[in-house]
């Protein structure tokens, strides 16, 4: 696992674990946002396609599609906020 090399070959320049600890901030809040992006991506292309397959239900899929994305922003923005709240707690 290249990572692990990665977090292996930083931790003795560090010297503590606060390093680390930026790391995995960083790390939450990307995951974060990739799992966003990941699942919303995935709900636009599954209503373009259910619009495409019925169109007389186009109205509904659009909204229940902006419903479903709008909730998987919400829980991204919470991984993000947690992620910067774990670095605010870093004290140099």
């Amino acid at each position: 696992m290249e990572i692990m090399g990665l977090l292996q070959a930083v931790a003795p320049v560090v010297q503590d674990s606060k390093g680390l600890a930026m790391i995995g901030a960083g790390i939450a809040a990307g995951g974060a946002v990739i799992g966003a992006g990941m699942g919303i991506g995935r709900i636009g292309g599954s209503a373009v396609e259910g619009m495409a397959r019925q169109p007389e239900a186009a109205g509904r899929i659009q909204t229940a599609a902006l419903i479903f994305a709008a909730l998987i922003e919400g829980a991204a923005l919470f991984g993000v906020v947690i992620g910067f709240q774990i670095q605010g707690k870093i004290t140099f």
